[in-house]
């Protein structure tokens, strides 16, 4: 995983199966790249509405599996297997090419929704779950290594913004549909709809992935078998992983055994899968992959406190507390839509470090509703902000990332890079998620009424949201470091 220098020309354009870039080719969605951006971004647009359909989904499903008790495993169970489908879709794509891993994870991902959809027990459920999560681990490192092949490299801030523009209208719409199907036909059909979708986007982007970026980098050169070692560290990942968020679930001394374990596991693994000196934040890849982590960390942990705060704290309903940051789906892809402007680009380091005081800003900002003399709106605007700097950093660490890996290494970079992003949601999700339980956050979860959080502290909210921006303004020192030094 060898790190280009910052300045240097596109790492993919002496690979033989690069795309040619042309003077006058137009934009994603000229002639050569239609059919291709029309179907990855439809494969992106459908794993977003996914995502945020099934949330709302979920609590039903579980009552009615009788499996209340079980709920945290719907989720923590297609984390674990994500991880470890990201690590395999890299060794797959960087030796033969992002078709298979593409193919393979789109089928896991509808055939885990079907799984789920039709269960008969929680546990088939979760499950279904699991096998969804291993699917949408092989497609997220897929896609980045299709764009790194298939993009000349102008083009690809505009694809990444078109991805991050792909979730503004599930964002808004797709927990009012999936309550509205889950009402009137049953939460089943929110899971068995979503794979008959897929067909179309297949068949508009596989046969454009085949022609540009299939097989390997060197079509010439043996294939190299997978590694071995990296296979390993990825169930290292997900098994520890998986012990922590056991572990967090139930806040017993006895906890401390599985929690113990996951991490002697996970932090080996971790350490081995992500670039030589990513904890240090070295110049270049290391700090690209670090400040990916770092950004989607503290933004998500505090953004899932910010409902239960609006609620236990101001009154709000559920649904008016959700529609509070629903504007922040729009922001987010006005950020990440200037980062792709031409005339930005000697301009990205410091797009990145504005973005992050952007977001140290918004959910700095955030507990100032806990004094009742503020108006519950400005969570709203802090937020927009907060989510337009989010879009500006996340899709230029995709574009530097890409931009740094040479094409026999995009899929493997890319897999750190998502690796990086999950698990940091889940390290800082649980260090303040403790935070908020010893300061009496009282019980986080059952926030379907105005007494989800009975008793709920207001330092308990302060003790989340105040670290988190300390971390997200670290984030715009390691923005600093995204560029290599010159020799």
């Amino acid at each position: 995983m060898t790190a280009l220098e910052h300045g240097d020309t596109d790492v993919t354009s002496d690979a033989p199966i690069s795309p040619p870039a042309p003077q006058g080719a137009g934009g994603v969605l000229a002639k050569p790249y239609r059919a291709l951006s029309i179907g990855i971004v439809s494969v992106v647009l459908l794993i977003a509405f996914e995502a945020t359909a099934v949330g709302t989904a979920m609590p039903v499903a579980a009552r009615e599996l009788d499996g209340v008790s079980l709920y945290a495993f719907a989720f923590s169970g297609y984390f674990t297997t994500s991880l470890f489908g990201m690590v395999l879709s890299g060794q797959w794509a960087d030796r033969r090419g992002p078709l298979g891993p593409l193919a393979a994870g789109i089928g896991l991902f509808a055939a885990g929704l079907l799984l789920s959809g039709t269960a008969g027990t929680m546990w088939l459920f979760i499950a279904g779950r699991a096998v969804q999560g291993l699917g949408g681990g092989l497609v997220i490192v897929a896609l980045y290594v299709v764009v790194s092949r298939a993009y000349p490299e102008h083009l690809r801030p505009s694809i990444m913004a078109a991805f991050a523009a792909s979730w503004v209208v599930p964002s808004v719409v797709g927990p009012l549909v999936s309550g509205t199907v889950t009402e009137h036909l049953g939460w089943r059909w929110v899971f068995v709809g979503i794979p008959v979708l897929v067909v179309a986007p297949l068949a508009l982007a596989l046969p454009a992935i085949r022609r540009t970026a299939s097989g390997p980098v060197d079509p010439s050169a043996p294939v190299a078998a997978f590694d071995r070692r990296r296979i390993r560290l990825a169930l290292g990942i997900s098994l520890g992983a998986g012990l922590l968020q056991y572990a967090g679930q139930d806040l017993r001394w006895l906890s401390l055994v599985p929690a113990v374990l996951g991490a002697a596991v996970l932090v080996p693994a971790v350490l081995g899968l992500l670039p030589k000196g990513t904890y240090r934040a070295a110049r270049g890849l290391p700090s690209v992959v670090l400040l990916r982590g770092v950004a989607a960390g503290s933004f998500i942990a505090a953004e899932s406190f910010v409902p239960l705060m609006l609620v236990t704290q101001r009154g709000l309903s559920p649904t008016m507390a959700g529609l509070s940051l629903a504007v922040g789906g729009a922001t987010w892809a006005l950020g990440s839509f200037v980062q792709s402007r031409p005339r930005m680009e000697p301009y990205r380091g410091r797009l990145v470090a504005i973005g992050m005081v952007l977001v140290a800003a918004s959910i700095a900002a955030a507990p100032t509703v806990l004094i009742a003399s503020v108006p519950v709106w400005i969570v709203g605007v802090a937020w927009a902000f907060g989510c337009f700097g989010m879009g500006m950093v996340i899709a230029s660490t995709s574009v530097l990332l890409l931009r740094l890996s040479p094409p026999a290494d995009a899929g493997s970079n890319s897999a750190a890079l998502q690796i990086s992003d999950g698990l940091s949601n889940v390290i800082l999700l649980a260090v303040g998620g403790a935070a908020f339980a010893a300061l009496g956050g009282g019980t986080v979860g059952a926030t379907h009424g105005a007494g989800g959080a009975a008793g709920s502290h207001p330092a308990a909210f302060v003790a989340v949201f105040l670290p988190m921006a300390a971390v997200a303004l670290a984030g715009a020192w390691i923005g600093t470091r995204l560029k290599e030094r010159t020799a």
